[in-house]
């Protein structure tokens, strides 16, 4: 990916949606574009609008970590945003983004027995592990119930034949947007798939290098008019913890908690556990669903 577009697209598509109320600055004179004009944003950042303009173009390298931090309050990034900003400029630089270790092959982990033993000792809630390019990696028993969807009927980790995943290592991403039975699994399809499109920028702008992502990138963009919108808005984010609503084809609707966990072994990999609230009626459709397989 080219690191000139990404920061450039990256801070216009920031400035664009603030206003200047948002700021404290008056509205008022015809604006020909949305948000803060560039004048206005390098006021706030403490910067002259010809370094500013630069920045905007793409030349990122050799900012400060003051510019960068001007950069954060003007724009008003959270803390997501702030770390994708410095990774692009650690591109720039040409230092390793985040200072990741380099990451290792999945099917190394995948094939590590400790790691399926790990899982597996997971029995009553739904475990896995991503990839930093949304391949599932590696399943326990329920989580391989559960995502049938995605996995298939046999639960081999590989898409049925007529799936989107069909033969190949099953993918989140492209069942998110390529698989109409996604709309039916997801409920809350638009939140699930701005939430798979920010993870995938997030990643994009650790590892600009990364081939397969961005192969993965180019045959979504290419299939999906709703992935290429999303992506071109550039916005980022991670997971962390949080609820999700899912429609099982077996259990139906049940509501789950996920926690994130970084692998450290295997940088660029996060187990995910999702459970359900004790005694409620998604707990027992997961235990429903476990005592069927």
């Amino acid at each position: 990916m080219d690191n000139r577009q990404e920061v450039r697209e990256f801070l216009t598509t920031r400035r664009a949606r603030i206003t200047p109320e948002q700021v404290g600055l008056p509205s008022s004179g015809a604006r020909r574009v949305p948000g803060l004009r560039r004048s206005e944003v390098a006021t706030l950042a403490g910067l002259s609008v010809e370094y500013y303009a630069r920045l905007e173009r793409g030349q990122i390298g050799g900012a400060s970590a003051g510019v960068l931090d001007g950069l954060v309050r003007a724009l008003q990034l959270d803390e997501t945003e702030h770390a994708h900003l410095l990774d692009l400029a650690r591109t720039a630089d040409g230092i390793p983004a985040s200072g990741r270790a380099r990451r290792r092959s999945t099917s190394r982990a995948s094939s590590r027995p400790s790691l399926a033993w790990t899982l597996d000792a997971i029995t009553d809630a739904i475990a896995f592990v991503r990839d930093q390019r949304q391949n599932l990696v590696a399943t326990n028993k329920l989580a391989r119930a559960f995502y049938t969807p995605v996995i298939g009927e046999d639960g081999n980790e590989f898409g049925t034949e007529g799936t989107q995943n069909a033969g190949r290592q099953p993918n989140l991403a492209r069942f998110q947007f390529l698989d109409p039975a996604a709309r039916d699994f997801y409920p809350d399809w638009e939140k699930f798939a701005e939430m798979c499109v920010g993870n995938m920028r997030a990643e994009a702008g650790r590892d600009p290098h990364d081939r397969d992502l961005q192969d993965l990138v180019g045959e979504l963009s290419t299939r999906s008019e709703t992935f290429r919108r999303l992506w071109a808005a550039h916005d980022v984010r991670t997971h962390g913890a949080g609820t999700k609503r899912f429609h099982h084809p077996v259990v139906g609707e049940v509501t789950l908690a996920y926690e994130e966990f970084a692998i450290t072994a295997e940088p660029g990999l996060v187990l995910y556990v999702y459970t359900a609230e004790p005694g409620s009626p998604s707990a027992e459709r997961l235990h429903l669903l476990a005592s069927r397989r």
